[in-house]
């Protein structure tokens, strides 16, 4: 079918870059509600960790130069046009077939288990992401740190630990890192060093690429899981008690606008995933973002992705313009994957101005820092508004803050659940409505700690809650904490 050559002997040079994955390769874009927590769920049954971290790599360069003369043999001896045509599993099948022909022409000696790890490694360097496919396809791992061709970090479970995965060199790395920035229209090279981008699956990428990166390319992908994170999983995790939970439902369902905010890594997208899921399915939502990652369920989403310069440093689209575009589009709610800049203040605007049920992130180590960053960006976004008026326009504008946090053991907890009161002075009023506590730790590291109420019963957006007929659910829940409160202060 590809026309193989009658000889395929004397090619030893470094195989040249790898085409673009056809269609059928990519993975399937899933209807996702969480990201950032994959670590949340414990490892996969049956998975040891030992077999892939903390091992030396037993391929040397004997193995490379093996690999690079049959990746080069392959190369010219298929049709890569007919091989983009067909679906993945027969071009991996055809793959295997003629790299086993090479292997048998070219005299190589090598084991059963050595020549089947030679041709997962082939098929995933033509089809997929090379060595990076066997942790892509692994659900427990939540970050893929890849610092140059020899060292590859990964999270699982909260963990950061070395793996034996390793590239060829520093080319085969960029060109996986090619690979994966292409199929979003972006690239990456000495000229555009930097470059954020997104597997198929919404698994955010970023690479840094020589000369900015001194070590070699490096490549840091935070994965999502394939499975939707719901708000009743991050209870069987510990990260929210149930009744806090169920305050969460209330605040996703009536539309309630809410700033989440945390540190690198504590989940935060994890739990907007898990709030925009009780929005109502006739609502239109329009979501902005810098690296489309967001999993929102409704069927009524427009998504927007922001847009870097050209290499003439033309063609930007900033967060800024797509928010304020968003206000010409009827949007009932308008979800911003992460505030970071000037567009604060017209994420603001919307949500004083008929767009309730407004959602966001933030980088922030507590609720009153997040509303003192907000304050500082309206600011540095050229603004030249009184500080007054711009915490009277925050305070108009949010009503509760969830702040989320990955502890030193790697567990993400919801840390604070705060509503914001008003203003006495010229100071922003916060109130507590639940909070977690840590109590110690085990006997091996993990720290122990319980979500406790703080005694409000009915919170300033129980009026809210009454217009959407969720009063009496919030109620019973801010009770049932108190209750439970009470009787472990006994």
């Amino acid at each position: 079918m590809f026309g193989k050559r009658a000889s395929f002997g004397g090619n030893t040079q470094p195989a040249p870059s790898r085409p673009a994955p056809p269609p059928e390769a990519a993975e399937p874009e899933y209807a996702r509600s969480q990201p950032a927590g994959a670590s949340l769920e414990a490892p996969r049954p049956g998975r040891t960790e030992e077999a892939e971290v903390a091992e030396p790599s037993g391929r040397d360069k004997n193995y490379f130069q093996t690999k690079s003369s049959i990746f080069s043999a392959l190369i010219d001896s298929i049709d890569l046009s007919q091989l983009a045509a067909m679906d993945q599993d027969s071009a991996r099948e055809e793959i295997r077939d003629i790299v086993a022909e090479i292997i048998a022409l070219k005299n190589f000696v090598m084991s059963i288990s050595e020549q089947e790890d030679l041709l997962d490694d082939i098929c995933n360097d033509v089809l997929g992401y090379g060595p990076l496919e066997p942790l892509l396809a692994r659900d427990d791992i939540a970050d893929i740190m890849i610092n140059g061709s020899q060292r590859c970090y990964i999270e699982v479970s909260g963990r950061v630990k070395l793996t034996n995965v390793r590239f060829r060199d520093d080319a085969h790395l960029m060109n996986v890192c090619q690979r994966i920035v292409s199929q979003v229209g972006r690239r990456v090279d000495e000229s555009s060093p930097i470059c954020d981008a997104r597997l198929p699956d919404g698994s955010r990428v970023n690479v840094i690429a020589p000369p900015l990166s001194i070590d070699g390319p490096t490549l840091t992908i935070r994965k999502f899981k394939k499975d939707k994170l719901t708000l009743p999983q991050l209870v069987k995790f510990g990260s929210i008690s149930p009744d806090g939970a169920e305050v969460l439902r209330v605040l996703g369902r009536v539309r309630a606008n809410v700033l989440i905010s945390g540190g690198t890594g504590s989940g935060k997208t994890t739990l907007l995933n898990c709030l925009t899921a009780f929005i109502d399915k006739d609502e239109r939502v329009i979501t902005c973002e810098d690296s489309a990652e967001l999993q929102l369920q409704q069927p009524h989403v427009v998504r927007l992705e922001t847009r870097p310069p050209n290499l003439e440093g033309e063609g930007e689209v900033t967060m800024r313009e797509l928010v304020r575009n968003c206000l010409r589009m009827r949007p009932e709610r308008i979800i911003v994957g992460e505030v970071r800049g000037p567009e604060a203040f017209d994420l603001l605007q919307a949500m004083n101005t008929g767009h309730d049920g407004s959602m966001g992130t933030l980088h922030a180590n507590s609720p009153r820092e997040a509303l003192s960053r907000l304050e500082s960006m309206i600011t540095m976004g050229g603004f030249a508004l009184p500080s007054r008026t711009i915490r009277e326009m925050i305070v108009s504008s949010i009503d509760v803050i969830v702040q989320a946090a990955r502890l030193r053991d790697g567990s993400r907890r919801i840390t604070h659940i705060s509503e914001v009161l008003g203003m006495e002075g010229d100071v922003i009023v916060t109130q507590d409505v639940f909070l977690y506590d840590i109590m110690g730790e085990d006997a091996n590291g993990a720290l122990l700690g319980r979500h406790r109420s703080t005694g409000i019963t009915k919170p300033q957006f129980t009026e809210k809650a009454r217009y959407f007929n969720e009063e009496i659910a919030l109620v019973e829940a801010l009770e049932r904490a108190n209750v439970e409160q009470h009787e472990l202060m006994r």
